[in-house]
């Protein structure tokens, strides 16, 4: 029996609730039964009411016609294949009394494709403020509410964890159905190493600041996954070739669980100039970026000389100095000392 699914009288079904194959298109438009809201939550219409419980064993009534228990549920949804939707996620949408949603035309070619005709409300990083104080009066009315993202596991890049904060704050019930996320997908396709990971997000979209941040990066001992605007791509991986190292393995993932599915490996340097040449690839994209090698973390003299001489060109003596410290662990008043030599004027 697939783990999440209770025994006991099976659901009633829909005739669009069955898994769809890999290359089952999303649909274009939403049921017109599905009840769409972008307005705050109201009062709920009904006093408090016993709830029945997904973590219990059925009894003589179909359970997936009754409401949750109250409660705050983290639902994730599939981050391209609409078939990487659990059995527990499809039940707790159904029975949920509202679904929080980034996006309510997003989600609805979800929901709509498994029937779930549930209420969607829109809970973004826009409105979030304004929502939540009507989400915990909800909840302290027995409501169980799901929260879901456009796509993948909320609250990875996606608004919510300050609503689970004043959940837990409140002693509301918080629990998730864990699925599809997109770092881990790209980390386990990716082949690099997966023992130490950091997940990183999207990089700042100035060079400066981007740079900077993948100084603080550097000595991080494991992979490092970030997200990534197609556009920004070329520009991104020749910065973490020059802040991580243009010899660290890498891999550029995109279009996750989809049909263009694509996962390209190769070294920073390597990436950086087969999308300089080939322009901005279509897509979502998940760079990983692997740890850096054992002999990289004890350069020699001459690649410590080259590497400073090199970014003294673009950053002052003390900046430089301090990146390198960054990526190698070397002091850097050592390398400071040596950059201010390398950069006087009858050097060699």
């Amino acid at each position: 029996m697939p783990s999440g699914v209770r025994p006991g009288p099976k659901p009633k079904t829909h005739p669009d609730s069955a898994t769809p194959d890999a290359a089952a298109p999303l649909l274009a438009s939403v049921s017109a039964t599905d009840d769409v809201s972008d307005n705050p939550i109201s009062p709920p219409d009904k006093s408090f009411r016993s709830q029945g419980n997904a973590g219990e064993d059925a009894s003589k009534h179909d359970q997936s016609q009754l409401p949750l228990s109250s409660g705050l549920y983290l639902v994730a949804t599939p981050i391209g294949n609409l078939g990487d939707i659990t059995f527990r996620a499809l039940e707790i949408l159904k029975r949920a009394d509202i679904i929080l949603c980034e996006d309510t035309r997003t989600s609805g070619k979800l929901l709509s494709r498994y029937g779930v005709k549930t209420k969607r409300v829109a809970y973004h990083e826009h409105n979030a403020a304004k929502m939540r104080p009507e989400i915990m009066d909800r909840l302290g009315k027995g409501q169980g509410l799901a929260l879901i993202s456009d796509a993948g596991t909320p609250l990875i890049n996606d608004p919510g964890y300050k609503l689970v904060r004043d959940c837990k704050a409140e002693g509301f019930n918080v629990t998730a159905a864990p699925g599809a996320a997109s770092p881990i997908v790209a980390l386990i396709l990716s082949g690099l190493p997966s023992d130490h990971f950091f997940y990183a997000g999207f990089l700042p979209p100035k060079t400066m600041a981007r740079k900077k941040e993948l100084a603080r990066f550097a000595p991080i001992p494991g992979s490092l996954i970030f997200l990534e605007s197609p556009k920004r791509l070329a520009a991104s991986l020749a910065d973490m070739a020059e802040m991580l190292g243009g010899t660290r393995e890498a891999a550029v993932t995109r279009e996750l669980t989809k049909m263009f599915e694509e996962v390209r490996n190769g070294t920073l340097d390597e990436l950086s100039t087969h999308y300089a040449e080939a322009g901005a690839p279509k897509g979502e994209v998940v760079v990983v970026v692997g740890p850096a090698n054992e002999v990289d973390n004890e350069p020699s003299a001459e690649d410590i000389d080259a590497r400073l001489s090199d970014l003294i060109k673009t950053h002052r003596t003390k900046d430089a100095a301090d990146i390198l410290a960054k990526e190698t662990g070397l002091k850097k008043r050592d390398l400071y000392n040596r950059a201010l030599e390398l950069a006087k004027p009858d050097q060699e």
